[in-house]
Parts: C-alpha cells; sequence; structure tokens
C-alpha cells in the first residue's frame, strides 16, 4: 500500500470511529445534542423540547454513517472496489431513517 492509501484509510477509519462514538453518546442521553432540530430552535423552544427522540435519531443516523466510512476505509485496505457497494445499504438506510424519524417527530 502506498502512503496515500494509508493516510485514506486512517482517516476514513477515524471518522467511522468518530461517529460511532458520537452514535454511542447519543444513544446514552449524553453529550451535546447534534441534531438540527435542536441547533435551530430558540432558547425558548429549548427549553419545552424533548430530547429523547432527537436523540434516537442523531444515533442511529451517526452509526449507519459510521458504517459507511468503515466499508471506505475496509475497501482501501483490501484494495476492492467492489466492497465499496456494501455503503449503498448503510447510506439507504440513513437516508430512510432520518426521513421516516423527521416525519414521526413531527407528527406529536
Amino acid at each position: 500500500m502506498s502512503i496515500g492509501e494509508w493516510i485514506t484509510a486512517a482517516a476514513a477509519f477515524a471518522l467511522a470511529g468518530t461517529l460511532l462514538f458520537l452514535g454511542i453518546l447519543h444513544a446514552l442521553g449524553r453529550g451535546p445534542l447534534l441534531n438540527n432540530a435542536w441547533l435551530w430552535a430558540s432558547e425558548e423552544e429549548r427549553k419545552t423540547l424533548d430530547k429523547r427522540p432527537y436523540r434516537r435519531q442523531s444515533a442511529a443516523v451517526f452509526c449507519l454513517l459510521g458504517g459507511v466510512f468503515a466499508v471506505i476505509g475496509l475497501s482501501v485496505v483490501l484494495r476492492n472496489g467492489t466492497v465499496l457497494y456494501l455503503e449503498i445499504p448503510f447510506l439507504a438506510a440513513a437516508v430512510v431513517t432520518a426521513v421516516v424519524t423527521s416525519a414521526r417527530i413531527n407528527r406529536r
């Protein structure tokens, strides 16, 4: 493997680890809430906002995106482009999760 491939793989795995860590933090209800609904809410809205559904949504999406970057790192290490097809289910699940959970949260 060349130096560029090592750097790319290390960056992909580091990003995957960071996203998985953020997903676990959100699932445990700890750390800052990184969700657009929370970030764009005013101070008054934040006082009345129930954070639990947004934390669950963010946890699921962060973990799925962590899987995407783990697959990218794996494809670089294995030097196999067909491994990248494993990204498709992860990305589809992340998009579906974000859309469905947003619709459920907005219905409440």
